[in-house]
């Protein structure tokens, strides 16, 4: 009798972050150089908002501006890059989302909880070794846990 098994899983056991970010499809990659946690930031407030400009924002065209306009406004200079002190900086900025940052693919590799009652999350995903953001648009996916 033939056996069905279902779509081949995608093995996270030993690659990268980098790697995984790549071939998981709720994380959305932020492949700009410079600034990647105000753009998966802005992504994702895009995203829950359902702008019509989402499409064009997550492959990086026409966010630059509105990135530089976000940087402006708060104040907050990614020079340095993003570390945890940027971080609560956003979140009193973004009082209507919870950010929380995973520095991997575990439940337990929480970097920052917002601890903002809102009900609105953005969960962002720090790659140490690249020194890169992403967003992470469905947390069970991502993680692939229940």
């Amino acid at each position: 009798m033939p056996v069905g098994i279902g779509r081949s899983a995608v093995k996270t056991k030993g690659r990268q972050l980098d790697v995984m970010s790549h071939l998981k499809k709720s994380i959305i990659q932020v492949k700009a150089e410079e600034n990647c946690l105000a753009l998966a930031l802005i992504i994702a407030i895009v995203r829950f908002k359902k702008d019509p400009n989402y499409d064009s924002y997550r492959p990086g065209f026409r966010i630059i501006p509105v990135v530089n306009h976000l940087l402006q406004t708060t104040g907050i200079d990614l020079t340095i890059g993003g570390v945890i002190g940027v971080l609560t900086r956003f979140q009193e900025y973004y009082t209507d989302y919870r950010i929380i940052v995973y520095g991997g693919l575990n439940c337990e590799d929480m970097i920052l909880d917002g601890q903002n009652e809102s009900e609105k999350r953005i969960y962002l995903l720090y790659d140490e070794t690249t020194r890169h953001y992403h967003e992470i648009t469905n947390l069970t996916g991502a993680m692939a846990k229940r």
